[in-house]
């Protein structure tokens, strides 16, 4: 993803999250603060899980294929260099439980069968 239409995406969500807030501010005008403290984290989640995945997304690991062969990643076990296996999926969640979902190069170990979507 570009960084122009990455800020585009994370202004439009920061309005959408404080206009949200402000409404459930307004509908729960007798919350604690315990109570605001934990809307605002919920809320403030979804951004961080968009700019991680947005993040995570736009590393040069998130499709190791297209590099040459002396940068492909090795198995964390026997350090063999890992086999494509065509992109996949993974849905994560974040430390302030929101969804992260990633799609990214898959691989495996030709030596141990060890499968694994390689870090970065």
């Amino acid at each position: 993803m570009k960084s122009e239409s990455m800020d585009h995406q994370w202004r439009a969500l920061s309005e959408e999250i404080l206009f949200g807030l402000k409404e459930w501010r307004e509908q729960h005008p007798k919350a604690t603060l315990l109570e605001i403290e934990e809307e605002v984290s919920k809320q403030m989640s979804r951004l961080g899980a968009q700019v991680i995945q947005d993040a995570a997304q736009s590393s040069p690991s998130a499709d190791w294929t297209s590099h040459p062969s002396a940068e492909a990643p090795r198995c964390q076990q026997c350090g063999s260099v890992l086999v494509s296996r065509g992109k996949r999926r993974r849905r994560l969640q974040s430390s302030g439980g929101a969804h992260v979902d990633l799609v990214r190069s898959y691989g495996t170990c030709p030596t141990c069968g060890v499968g694994l979507f390689p870090p970065g």
